[in-house]
């Protein structure tokens, strides 16, 4: 069993509810409670996004569930023709987070067939919103969440599993069912990212100089995913082709193994670059790799026109080889990049310091 922050959040929203609700004498209590708990959000910016669309929903409830009491009773066709009329015009006016929570104020309402009809739909409608609102604290106030913690500290795992299993795959050292079975999980993380990456997005910050730092930290995080999905797509390539990589003559093979280890190493530095563990200007390209790598291509391009020619022998899969090294180029490409962004942000803004981020790490 896991108790995440969104977990005890949600406890101790119905908790607060329930308090100021009993707090206020409001009859029935038990909906501020419900409402909490389809009130809590995953961030800050979405609980404000929420009480604005609860608002506009339970207004709607609430007043249909009025009109609908007086005019029609309180039998219950009545009730459910009510609620069809709410989901029509939630749905017209794009309320649909909301929609829940309003057919239950709906319901709450109707049910009741006293006198005082209207001042209890107004009591119900008060006692809704109450729940909604201690959400709001409790998500602004209890475990405040720190996105940026969370999505750099998955990207960090999942590009170091994707570093190890490519290194492995360059050797022709990794299992394929495990090799396959690892890229499949790897998939399903790299989306959990971009949820993160999403929630980080939504941080508002009052200070124009926080907008501005979190604006380039957004340019950065993109890369960084970015990157991440190039190195995955190298690791299915090299994965898919491991046959032809291993019907290479062994000095290219060797070649193509020690481009790829200073690629991963690279990566690596520019995520210790980024929690400040390395200077900005360390870590550059390499005029003399760069000069060694080209030559590797264009001896590779030689040797698969040769192989080509060959006849007799088993067709050589040159378009193979020509996928994996688009693929190794293109994350190359992003990789440097990536270290512009970040010597860029860290010479710019050399005194800005997450110390959950830079201390958490490595």
């Amino acid at each position: 069993m896991q108790l995440g922050a969104r977990v005890l959040k949600t406890g101790v929203a119905i908790v607060f509810a329930l308090f100021l609700a009993d707090l206020l004498n409001l009859p029935s209590p038990v909906f501020a409670g419900i409402a909490a708990i389809f009130a809590i959000q995953p961030s800050i910016y979405r609980s404000y996004l929420s009480i604005l669309e609860q608002i506009q929903g339970n207004l709607i409830g609430a007043t249909v569930a009025v009109l609908f009491g007086l005019a029609f009773g309180h039998h219950i066709v009545s009730i459910g023709i009510a609620a069809i009329i709410v989901i029509g015009l939630m749905r017209k006016f794009k309320l649909n987070s909301s929609m829940s929570l309003a057919l239950v104020t709906v319901v709450a309402i109707m049910v009741y067939e006293g006198n005082d009809f209207l001042e209890f739909g107004v009591e119900r409608f008060v006692t809704v919103m109450i729940g909604v609102f201690a959400a709001f604290i409790v998500n602004l106030v209890f475990l405040p969440p720190r996105y940026e913690v969370k999505l750099f500290t998955m990207i960090d795992s999942l590009q170091d599993d994707i570093i190890r299993w490519t290194r492995l795959a360059a050797r022709q050292a990794s299992e394929h069912i495990s090799t396959k079975a690892a890229l499949t999980k790897f998939q399903e993380r790299l989306s959990d990212v971009e949820k993160m990456y999403d929630f980080y997005k939504e941080e508002r910050h009052y200070s124009k100089k926080k907008r501005f730092i979190q604006a380039r930290k957004l340019v950065i995080y993109r890369q960084m995913i970015t990157t991440t999905k190039k190195s995955l797509e190298l690791l299915h390539r090299l994965h898919k082709h491991e046959n032809e990589i291993s019907n290479l003559p062994s000095q290219f093979r060797g070649l193509v193994q020690e481009r790829l280890d200073f690629l991963l190493t690279f990566h690596e530095q520019l995520l210790l670059k980024f929690t400040g563990k390395l200077k900005p200007e360390h870590s550059k390209w390499v005029d003399e790799q760069d000069k060694k790598y080209v030559d590797v291509m264009e001896k590779l391009i030689h040797q698969i026109a040769i192989e080509e020619k060959r006849e007799g022998e088993e067709e050589f899969s040159s378009y193979h080889l020509f996928y994996i090294f688009s693929r190794l180029l293109d994350y190359e490409e992003n990789l440097e990049h990536l270290d512009t962004l970040i010597v860029s942000y860290r010479s710019y803004h050399s005194e800005e310091r997450n110390s959950d981020l830079e201390q958490g790490f490595y």
